[in-house]
């Protein structure tokens, strides 16, 4: 999104970024907590979680280079409304939320393109929403897996049967019986915590039309 601005707002707003590297399983902010900083990712990838008490938590939204960390800025409000942890290793620019909020409101452009991430950022929540709610594991697995390859620009990712639990909402052994599947037919492989991707194609053929959904909303952006 940042490269997407003038040259002048975008060298204004990258001169108050620094760039962080951030490990697995770091939590970023805490649902009701306010954001210290927003965070645009570079390479690697944000989950956004969601838990009830009593539920297990389960992925809400994926942020990648798409996207930022800290959305409900753009309203005006300091408040996270969900737990932000990385998912894996991941390149970031954060900047700090009041500057964020200052150059909203002194570069049209910068304020406009967030405003459009927001609106994308909710379609994909519904779209989520819906694919969690109607389709079975072993389709939103190869979406999640397809979701993470995108943006962590490597074919081993560190994603264990445990995270991947958590992130589609459901027992582990559903994971592992999905993911099973998926590596005798000779499209991924697992062993010790990481998946890599040996055959993107078959993936995109196992997975439920959501992706391709994500693809085209983020799009909608970008045009």
């Amino acid at each position: 999104m940042i490269d997407r601005l003038p040259p002048r707002e975008r060298n204004a707003v990258l001169a108050q970024c620094e760039p962080v590297e951030i490990a697995v399983g770091e939590i970023l902010c805490e649902t009701g907590e306010s954001f210290s900083h927003a965070y645009f990712p570079v390479t690697g990838n944000i989950s956004l979680i969601n838990a009830l008490d009593g539920h297990r938590p389960f992925e809400t939204e994926s942020i990648g280079s798409e996207g930022m960390l800290g959305a409900s800025l753009i309203l005006g409000i300091n408040r996270a409304l969900q737990r932000g942890i990385v998912q894996t290793p991941c390149m970031a620019m954060r900047i700090k939320a009041e500057i964020l909020q200052a150059a909203m409101q002194r570069y049209p452009a910068l304020s406009h393109i967030l405003q459009s991430y927001l609106y994308v950022a909710l379609v994909e929540l519904l779209q989520t929403i819906s694919c969690t709610r109607f389709h079975e594991v072993a389709k939103r697995l190869p979406r999640a897996l397809l979701l993470a390859h995108d943006r962590s620009q490597t074919n081993c990712l560190p994603l264990t049967h445990l995270l991947l639990a958590e992130i589609l909402g459901v027992q582990r052994g559903a994971v592992t019986i999905a993911a099973v599947k998926l590596q005798r037919k000779g499209i991924i492989r697992y062993s010790r915590g990481k998946i890599t991707i040996v055959d993107r194609k078959g993936l995109e053929a196992k997975s439920c039309r959501c992706y391709q959904a994500s693809i085209e909303n983020y799009a909608s952006l970008l045009r």
